[in-house]
């Protein structure tokens, strides 16, 4: 099943792209839409303006009209979702029922999906997946090289394309590689692509961020758009540009600007977080680390281990929750203990001393505090959190937080990781 893709250029009237998810489990939450984000990124790598994402449940009413609306806005719709053989599948019909157009039976379809399935054990043929072969009379078909479930291509009507697509992530993919691209790229890319760089800050505010670079927000081309996260702000810095290297360019200035303002703030780009910045330079240095944990309850091991490689610098770490632990593994002294609390600075150096030893490490980085809801006092409330860090000099830097005590327990939790992972990160830079 091959496609013609010369098929009519929409370039003189580009009103831009949408992408329409198909699928009542999205609404529902059961499934986390990765294939709108895919999309995107591919269009952007083709300059294409896109406005909208839509997510819609299985009606076919409520889809008919809403594909009838988008057809008055945009040039082309890209659908995933909905192609399959069962009666929730209903994505052509109501492409077809938005225009009053029929839906016609391609047999060598049919022969080539009995065919796929014919290799398969368990293998029962079975009419309903004769659905998926109906198209309207002029849509070119996009062949599914993974699946059954074969999409289209179909203008029907002047200056407005829709292509669909399987919501199988692997299916939609192949068929995007193996048809579309060119296809889109040839009618609808202006031959500009769309770039965009990502600077990862932490430790300071999104307002007081857009604050400091509020004469860059107004640029056109390049652009710069901040958001954040609850440990980090991101700072996107996007252009459209004939090459990649001339994107590069244009966007050169405005980095090196971003980081003379923020200098010490950034901690790495794109797909780069704390974990993987520090095993990086960690293992540049040729030193070891390990972690003496209590109120983090093994998060911040998890997050090294996340990291393919961290073997290399990661021993090992001891989840010290009681006092017991504390003292029989760690040797925290029972009087530090008794005298000053398991959440004091006092204990948190005792413990990246005592963990520090005991695995013969050049770096350790102990975390006590009170996460919540409960276990608070007066003196001792929701958020305080104690960490000590220690290297091979065997001095210690102690850090004191108080996170806000409104802030749920994971939430506290995953702070307190942050300022660990962040406050080495800014030790390691200060004795390069």
């Amino acid at each position: 099943m091959k496609i013609n893709l010369n098929h009519l250029s929409n370039k003189e009237n580009n009103k831009g792209v949408e992408i329409l998810s198909i699928g009542t489990e999205l609404l529902l939450g059961n499934i986390v839409n990765t294939n709108a984000r895919w999309i995107a990124e591919q269009l952007s790598a083709l300059g294409l303006n896109h406005f909208r994402q839509t997510t819609i449940g299985d009606n076919s009413e409520r889809l008919s009209q809403l594909i009838k609306e988008i057809s008055k806005r945009s040039n082309l719709l890209i659908t995933t979702g909905g192609l399959g053989p069962t009666p929730d599948d209903l994505t052509t019909e109501s492409i077809a029922k938005a225009f009053n157009q029929e839906l016609f039976a391609r047999e060598p379809i049919w022969e080539e999906i009995k065919k796929k399935l014919r290799n398969k054990k368990s293998y029962i043929e079975n009419l309903s997946l004769k659905k998926q072969c109906f198209f309207p009379e002029d849509a070119q078909i996009i062949n599914n090289p993974k699946g059954t479930a074969p999409g289209m291509i179909w203008q029907p009507k002047e200056n407005f394309t829709i292509l669909t697509f399987p919501g199988v992530p692997d299916e939609m993919k192949a068929m995007w590689e193996e048809s579309a691209l060119k296809f889109i790229k040839s009618n609808f890319s202006d031959g500009n692509i769309f770039f965009s760089n990502t600077l990862k800050l932490t430790n300071i505010g999104e307002a007081t961020v857009a604050e400091k670079i509020k004469n860059l927000l107004d640029l056109k081309n390049p652009t710069i758009a901040p958001y954040a996260s609850l440990e980090e702000v991101k700072l996107r810095i996007t252009t459209k540009a004939k090459s990649l290297s001339e994107a590069k360019l244009l966007i050169k200035p405005i980095k090196k600007e971003l980081y003379e303002t923020f200098s010490t703030y950034i901690f790495g780009e794109d797909n780069e977080n704390l974990p993987t910045v520090l095993i990086k330079e960690l293992i540049k240095r040729n030193e070891s680390i390990v972690f003496a944990e209590s109120c983090t309850g093994g998060l911040l091991s998890s997050q090294i281990t996340s990291v393919a490689g961290s073997s290399k610098v990661f021993k090992g770490s001891v989840i010290a929750y009681s006092n017991e632990i504390k003292n029989l593994i760690l040797n925290v002294p029972k009087d530090l203990l008794n005298n000053y609390g398991a959440v004091s600075e006092e204990v948190a150096e005792s413990m990246a001393t005592g963990v520090k030893n005991k695995f013969n490490s050049d770096w350790a980085i102990s975390v006590s505090g009170i996460a919540g809801p409960s276990g608070a006092s007066e003196l001792k409330p929701i958020g305080l959190v104690f960490i000590a860090i220690t290297g091979p000099n065997n001095e210690t830097l102690k850090i004191k937080k108080q996170y806000n005590p409104l802030r749920n327990r994971n939430e506290i939790q995953r702070l307190s990781v942050n300022d660990c992972l962040n406050s080495l990160r800014l030790i390691l830079l200060s004795n390069k």
